[in-house]
């Protein structure tokens, strides 16, 4: 499936990715406010709907009690994935709550430890996970990128065409070995053999190859 499952959280928006026609776009509870103020209408809305202040009139809507283990934006990427999306576009789910944030960075974890891979947007950085694969960038990267083990250890780690490369090593959870690291101008790429990584980088999403 080409086409990205594009979900609108309540975090800080940047709207620097327009959904394609084929995109299927999920709000989550206040993220539904940021699309239709940008005349975007959802093809589903999630959420408990605490920070929205009540349940919007549309069609398509899946209601969860306040009191759960699953945050909206972890509802809405589950949603996408039974729907069979391997490509997810998450914007406002950066610069909000920290914890939120945080949050977030688990949500691109579990995407991409169920074979699926996200991009959290940003107005100066952007994030994705990589679990036991890699992510390569185009030579019109520029700027900073860091890397970061997901888990107590992310093994066979290699990065080639930044500043500081590796070869076949070993980031731990506990020390941020992987931080601050500089594109190039040539492309670039972050690999991992055995584990999770999270990688910020500078820019936008189509610095990636393969799109986002």
């Amino acid at each position: 499936m080409s086409a990205h499952c594009y979900i609108a959280g309540a975090g800080e928006f940047t709207g620097i990715y327009s959904p394609g026609q084929d995109d299927y776009i999920i709000a989550a509870d206040a993220g539904y406010s940021e699309l239709i103020q940008r005349g975007i209408e959802p093809d589903l809305v999630v959420g408990d709907f605490d920070s929205l202040g009540s349940a919007p009139a549309h069609p398509n809507i899946k209601l969860s009690p306040a009191e759960k283990d699953d945050t909206d934006m972890m509802l809405a990427v589950k949603q996408g994935l039974m729907r069979g999306y391997k490509s997810f576009v998450i914007d406002g789910g950066l610069d909000g709550r920290l914890d939120h944030t945080f949050a977030n960075f688990q949500v691109l974890v579990y995407l991409s430890r169920n074979e699926a891979r996200g991009v959290l947007l940003g107005h100066d950085m952007c994030v994705t996970a990589v679990t036991n694969g890699s992510v390569g960038f185009f030579s019109s990267a520029s700027g900073s990128i860091s890397v970061f083990s997901a888990g107590d250890k992310a093994k066979g780690v290699t990065l080639t065409g930044l500043k500081y490369s590796l070869d076949d090593a070993a980031l731990t959870y506990d020390y941020p070995t992987g931080v601050s690291n500089e594109f190039t101008g040539k492309p670039a790429t972050v690999a991992v053999h055995d584990g999770t990584l999270i990688i910020i980088w500078a820019g936008g999403p189509g610095l990636m190859e393969g799109g986002i």
